[in-house]
């Protein structure tokens, strides 16, 4: 060892990680929130477990807890655990991309979604499942007729259905329960577009509508309700950074809230949209990189137990 070399004692070096954090060993016969206490307070978990404990605060002080969903969620069998969320009031509001509208109608129609897009846009089928487009677009221009939004547009068609799968609909239970369910469409990016029965002008109209609705509840997180981004990448952290620009320039305080965000991958508009540039002094931002059919039913047990 060189004789000029200083060193310290291991036990006077500021360290990281201790003991105190690591996580134990779990029981099956525990509860739930036993399990979470089990896991290490560090890093993901950590964050895991504060954010958790925000989104129950957020519930016990009537805040918005707002879920941001691209249609993926749908498709990998998360519907009746979201659902039961909203029973349960853990989720007051939900916005989606265009997509959502298909893949819930789907499911609720005929208990099937998700075609095999590789082989059916090869043939030039892709997109062109009839019964979707005829429902789907005359539920948007009855919206329009009656200056509905287009999620409570869709969601009282289909809660008014005879579809055999309805329970499942996420837009038909938000109807059904009272709860705001927006959806933020760019034309031409979801299939219903491309049929004769679209109309521009009633998808454009009641899309900026539920921009609006969307805004008013972005307005009610100041002071403690939560923004939950899962599975959109680009549509939705757009969006909400316009409503967060829209609500601050009408002159409403919006500094003190969460957001989070559920991806398989870091993207860029959302850590940028929904975590760095928008939580202010008083707010917290959390990202999550996981798969959706695992992160949230632990999140929707984490919520429950």
């Amino acid at each position: 060892m060189p004789p000029d070399l200083k060193t310290i004692s291991l036990r006077e070096r500021p360290s990281k990680v201790r003991v105190a954090q690591f996580g134990s060993p779990f029981s099956p016969e525990r509860n739930f929130s036993l399990f979470l206490q089990s896991w290490p307070d560090i890093l993901a978990a950590r964050d895991f477990k504060e954010l958790v404990a925000t989104i129950k605060r957020a519930v016990s002080l009537k805040k918005p807890v707002i879920m941001g969903l691209g249609a993926h969620v749908i498709k990998v069998g998360l519907s009746s655990i979201l659902i039961d969320l909203m029973e349960n009031k853990l989720i007051t509001a939900l916005a989606f991309n265009g997509a959502g509208i298909i893949h819930d109608f789907e499911i609720a129609y005929c208990g099937q979604t998700s075609e095999d897009v590789a082989t059916q846009i090869e043939a030039g089928l892709f997109g062109m499942a009839r019964e979707t487009a005829e429902w789907l677009n005359q539920a948007i221009i009855r919206g329009a007729e009656k200056n509905s939004g287009l999620g409570e547009a869709v969601g009282e068609m289909i809660a008014q259905s005879n579809f055999p799968y309805k329970n499942l609909s996420l837009f038909a239970s938000a109807f059904r329960l009272g709860l705001p369910a927006t959806v933020h469409v760019a034309i031409g990016t979801d299939v219903i577009h491309l049929h004769p029965q679209a109309s521009g002008e009633a998808i454009g109209r009641t899309s900026l509508k539920d921009f609006f609705k969307f805004a008013s509840e972005i307005e009610k997180l100041e002071g403690g309700g939560v923004y939950l981004n899962v599975g959109s990448a680009v549509i939705l952290p757009e969006v909400f950074l316009k409503a967060v620009s829209y609500v601050r320039n009408q002159g409403h305080r919006l500094e003190n809230f969460t957001t989070a965000v559920f991806d398989f991958i870091r993207h860029y508009r959302p850590e940028q949209n929904v975590i760095k540039r928008i939580v202010g002094e008083k707010g917290r931002g959390f990202y999550f990189v996981g798969h959706h059919e695992i992160m949230i039913p632990l999140l929707a047990a984490g919520l429950k137990s």
